[in-house]
């Protein structure tokens, strides 16, 4: 927790300030420990460490913590030696200094309770450290860096052989997992925010009111100028009276005019008034959440360090735009996928002084990791000076992971290749080590990144480097937005995910194996009626062009048909109430400025259930279908977590003449069981998410359901297996390994008899 100058401290303890004094200072000491080992002669450096080992041993006397006290006066002392050119700290020297470092960090965390129990536990190994500081000046020079262990020791280990200084605690601030006060500051913030953006929609909804007031100023014009001409003709007029009362009215015309305009200029006036000081608190209110990008990386350089050392290289990272600010929930977030990427670039892409000296490099590999704003956006891009990937390697590794042919696999370019790397258990290395090689690729990276309403984009070059580039938006409370409609209602789709917004010409639609496509940038983009995955109704394409969104990537990109686009908005998040569970293709809620309700659309989401139309042959969306034609055909819902089964099942049923459609997993099924009506469910047993027997007793157990034939088609065979399924209550179970195409269609020919009613 920071607390400002004027803040209030008396809610803290002596430890507590303590605590706080040492978070700032031991990374003031790193950061200079770190700068010296680069720079060898910075002043400045020396100087601040100097300052902060000092301010260090006054808190911890205070406290009665003497073995900091110890540790600091020995930096101290390192540091005064280092000061008047009695000492060089090089990296060995570095490697000591910062494990005292570490040991003050963690000390200054514990609970009161736990620092004796501490020490105790730890006396050697902190005797072990004040002595290796204590005789920091006869350590020996030069030091070689050792071939890379398996495991990566803790720097003090790597100089002493000694037992390894436990890590230190993710760098997040310790008072504030003490404290409930965090979750309250939460609490206020979402209730400030709610407030903030009430008071915006309020001022918008003013703008149909000028709107009317401009309109009754037009027809007011209108009117003035018929007494006018009205006027004009009675001067013509022999009767006086009459005139009298013409000019009467006229000149009464005169102050209403004037009313008028001057009232609708003082409405307008207001009107900006409002809405910049409603707009004004949303974004003070989302200042508030937001944090400068060192306070979510300035433990990288000392990570990067440790890790590139450990392995026997020479790397350093450099942090360009550290006062960007960042939602503090994001940047807490991306801080894991970041570090991914930094031990992803030592560990892989970076290689040894002496090969990089062979290669025309300089012997110290180079890390850039830059945070900025672009086009309202948080921008983060990391590169590296490494050798790159091999795309060769890439190509070799999908084929024989039999992914793709090896005709296709040799056509494909280098951004598809380089898509592969964001597969789960998709890896290079070919040996399982503590940092990388187990299987665990860059999805970990990919799918948080993407939880975040973000994108992530790689570039390789053979020998020069890689460099990804991730753009996240600068908070999650406000997003920005396209608002569309879609069977008269309100939907958005988070800007960051919409890659176009068109307007496609029925001419321009083809249609092939019943699937509708246009083309857009050489390729086949195929269309998708958006309230049909959204189980809306058929969409009714009218008019001669269907506007369109492009969303997704790759292979997974489509352009969802709509019934009108309205423009883009800055919206509020508001989370859907728990009760509600998740929705499927609905990520969250918010209020238009006009203050109708519109949902958040979840892109990933929406993508799986067109993947999962697409397995069914469902994609019909623009043709008008024949609903009482539908009606006389029975129709089957097929639960699978293997697509091969799915599509088998499917396409059987199909040539009798049955309307199928699937689920993927036992939770898709029930979600979908529900939601329609059908005259049979076939179902595996063993899926992710919820098993086949769930399912079947759920169904059983729903007073609407419960009278819905059920079939078991699994691999299990045993007479126990069978009676499990059945017991569960389901009418019929089949077994894969009998089974062939007659025998799943006189199953279900048993249960439901012909295709149609």
């Amino acid at each position: 927790m920071s607390v400002d100058n004027n803040g209030d401290l008396s809610q803290f303890s002596m430890l507590d300030l303590f605590r706080m004094e040492a978070d700032s200072q031991t990374q003031i000491l790193t950061d200079g420990l770190l700068a010296m080992e680069r720079l060898k002669d910075d002043a400045g450096a020396v100087e601040s460490m100097m300052r902060a080992a000092h301010s260090i041993k006054g808190a911890a006397a205070i406290v009665g913590l003497e073995v900091v006290v110890q540790l600091a006066h020995g930096m101290e002392d390192a540091f005064i030696a280092a000061q008047i050119g009695k000492l060089a700290l090089t990296p060995n020297r570095v490697d000591v200094l910062l494990a005292g470092v570490d040991l003050i960090l963690q000390l200054s965390r514990l609970q009161d309770a736990e620092v004796e129990g501490w020490l105790a536990a730890n006396g050697e190994q902190i005797k072990r450290t004040m002595d290796a500081i204590g005789t920091i000046a006869f350590l020996p020079e030069p030091i070689d860096l050792a071939p890379p262990p398996a495991s990566p020791p803790a720097p003090v280990a790597a100089a002493h052989e000694q037992a390894p200084v436990p890590p230190a605690p993710a760098a997040e601030d310790a008072h504030e997992r003490r404290s409930p006060a965090p979750m309250k500051h939460a609490q206020n913030f979402d209730k400030l925010l709610s407030l903030a953006s009430e008071s915006r929609i309020n001022a918008h909804q003013m703008h149909p009111f000028v709107q009317n007031l401009q309109r009754f100023k037009r027809n007011q014009s209108s009117l003035f100028t018929i007494i006018e001409q009205l006027h004009e003709a009675i001067s013509n007029s022999t009767d006086a009276g009459l005139k009298e009362k013409s000019l009467l009215a006229l000149q009464k015309t005169h102050p209403l005019k004037q009313f008028v305009l001057e009232h609708i200029a003082d409405i307008e006036a207001y009107e900006r008034r409002l809405l910049a000081v409603s707009q004004g608190m949303v974004d003070e209110v989302l200042t508030m959440r937001m944090r400068p990008f060192r306070d979510g990386v300035q433990h990288f350089p000392r990570m990067v360090r440790d890790l590139s050392r450990s392995l026997g290289k020479d790397v350093q990272l450099h942090i360009v735009g550290e006062d960007t600010l960042v939602d503090r929930d994001i940047l807490s977030k991306i801080e894991s996928p970041i570090n991914h990427m930094l031990r992803n670039a030592i560990d892989h892409g970076m290689d040894s002084a002496a090969e990089r000296i062979a290669a025309g490099k300089p012997g110290t590999g180079t890390i850039v990791l830059e945070a900025k704003h672009r086009a309202g956006m948080l921008s983060i891009e990391i590169s590296d000076d490494g050798k790159g990937v091999n795309l060769e390697k890439i190509r070799t590794r999908v084929i024989e992971r039999k992914m793709a042919p090896a005709q296709m696999a040799s056509s494909m370019s280098q951004a598809e290749l380089l898509e592969f790397l964001f597969l789960p258990a998709f890896s290079l290395k070919e040996n399982i080590t503590e940092i990388s090689g187990r299987g665990v690729g860059l999805d970990i990276v990919h799918e948080t990144i993407r939880s975040q309403n973000g994108t992530v984009r790689i570039e390789s070059e053979l020998g020069v480097g890689f460099h990804t580039y991730i753009t996240l938006p600068l908070t999650q409370s406000i997003v920005r937005a396209l608002v569309v409609d879609v069977k008269g209602e309100a939907y958005a789709v988070p800007i960051v995910q919409v890659e176009r917004v068109l307007k496609v010409p029925q001419t321009a639609i083809h249609t092939l194996e019943n699937k509708q496509f246009f083309d857009f940038g050489g390729e086949h983009l195929g269309l998708v009626s958006a309230s049909q995955v959204l189980e809306l109704g058929d969409t009714n394409a009218e008019g001669s062009e269907l506007p369109v969104v492009v969303i997704g990537a790759g292979a997974r990109r489509y352009a969802l048909v709509v019934d009108a686009i309205r423009g883009e908005q800055s919206l509020a998040v508001q989370a859907i109430d728990p009760i509600f569970g998740k929705m499927r293709d609905i990520s969250a809620a918010a209020l238009l400025d006009n203050g109708e309700p519109v949902l958040i659309l979840d892109v990933p989401d929406l993508l799986l259930s067109i993947d999962k139309l697409l397995h069914e042959g469902g994609l019909h969306q623009l043709a008008k279908s024949d609903a009482a034609e539908r009606r006389k055909t029975k129709r089957i819902l097929v639960v699978d977590d293997s697509l091969t089964v799915r599509e088998m099942e499917r396409k059987l049923l199909l040539s009798r003449g049955f309307l199928v459609d699937i689920a993927i997993d036992g939770i898709d099924g029930w979600n979908v069981v529900r939601s329609g009506d059908y005259d049979l469910v076939i179902t595996d047993v063993d899926m992710p998410r919820m098993d086949g027997i769930e399912l079947v007793t759920l169904i059983k157990k729903d007073i609407h359901l419960h009278k819905l034939p059920v079939m078991i088609v699994s691999y299990k065979d045993r007479p126990e297996d069978r009676a499990r399924g059945l017991s569960a209550g389901a009418d019929y179970y089949l077994t894969k390994g009998s089974f062939h195409d007659e025998t799943l269609l006189d199953a279900v020919s048993d249960l439901i008899g012909d295709a149609r009613r």
